[in-house]
Order: structure tokens, then C-alpha cells, then sequence
């Protein structure tokens, strides 16, 4: 029982470690992109 705990609790550490790593050498950066489109307003109309 202790074993399978063992294992449990590295696998725990390995994925909370790999999720860190990703988080910080992975690009998760927005893709940017300029949008312009006219605006019509009905003022005084």
C-alpha cells in the first residue's frame, strides 16, 4: 500500500512540475491582429 502511495504521490510532483514548465516555456501568447471597421452613429437624425 505504502508503495502504490509512493508512486502516487511522484506522479503528483512530475505533473505539477510539467504543468509549471509549460507554463513558463510554453507560448502561450495571443495571436494579435488590428481590426478597423466604420461606425455609423445616428446623431441629431
Amino acid at each position: 500500500m505504502i508503495r502504490i502511495l509512493k508512486v502516487l504521490a511522484t506522479l503528483t510532483v512530475l505533473g505539477f512540475a510539467g504543468l509549471v514548465g509549460y507554463a513558463y516555456l510554453g507560448d502561450m501568447s495571443p495571436a494579435r491582429q488590428d481590426i478597423r471597421e466604420p461606425v455609423e452613429l445616428n446623431v441629431g437624425g
